[in-house]
């Protein structure tokens, strides 16, 4: 999954399933995978339940798209959203998606987007369901991205355990003499686990997290920039592994 500062991304918000109070953090989260040239939330404005967003949309140059409810227990909100992702998809104006829904409705446009080429990030509550997870590039869960300090770790046994992700991470990625590249050793999880995230289980950094194992060992790499900058690559390797090797 490449991830390129100037890819252009199209911000799409399933308004009737997403929170406005963690707008702004979302929004800064989008800007870490590119640049938010789209951006529309989707629902129904004239209800009461949606007053919350209003101030959040002009504060965060949001377009609100409004879908009115025709019938009753019919969600014409997401409807909306998925023709006018593939009016942007077939438009060719941008380099991927961000899916902002708890919503399981999304997983075939999830996929639809990923077979055309382009990427897809999702953001919603922990209580999405996998498949939508899973048919992502990347999922974050927006619980992380509240203003604190420090995010609360997850509950045992709601993510995957560390251990084995980790270590099968490192195998797959590491050179003959044991070492891999952390950045590697993230995307190669990521892969299989789109939703893995360090700050679901406390740590703000992957780095912070991988320090933290007992069974993995760490070492800073410097290398040097042409433009004289030195830059610090983190390399991790399984210390089962340094062992049989001495």
């Amino acid at each position: 999954m490449a991830m390129q500062d100037n890819d252009k991304l199209a911000v799409l918000i399933d308004a009737d399933n997403a929170q406005a109070a963690v707008i702004q953090e979302l929004l800064a989260e989008v800007s870490r995978y590119g640049t938010a040239t789209i951006k529309r939330a989707y629902g129904d404005w004239t209800t009461p339940n949606l007053r919350g967003w209003k101030d959040v949309l002009h504060q965060a140059a949001i377009q609100p798209i409004q879908q009115f409810r025709y019938t009753t227990g019919k969600n014409a909100t997401d409807a909306a959203l998925i023709i006018d992702a593939m009016d942007v998809l077939h438009a060719g104006r941008v380099d991927g998606f961000c899916l902002v829904s708890s919503d399981s409705d999304f997983t075939r446009l999830a996929t639809r987007i990923r077979e055309a080429g382009l990427v897809v990030y999702g953001f919603g509550e922990r209580k999405t369901p996998e498949p939508f997870v899973a048919a992502c590039d990347k999922f974050i869960y927006t619980e992380i991205l509240r203003t604190e300090e420090v995010p609360p770790a997850a509950p045992e046994g709601e993510f995957p355990a560390l251990e084995p992700l980790l270590t099968a991470a490192v195998e797959a990625t590491m050179r003959d003499d044991g070492w891999a590249a952390l950045a590697s050793v993230g995307s190669q999880i990521g892969k299989t686990h789109p939703a893995f995230d360090a700050r679901n289980y406390g740590f703000a950094k992957l780095g912070e997290l991988a320090r933290s194992q007992p069974y993995l060992e760490i070492k800073e790499v410097p290398s040097t920039r042409t433009d004289g900058v030195t830059l610090i690559h983190l390399q991790v390797r399984l210390k089962a592994h340094a062992a049989r090797h001495r």
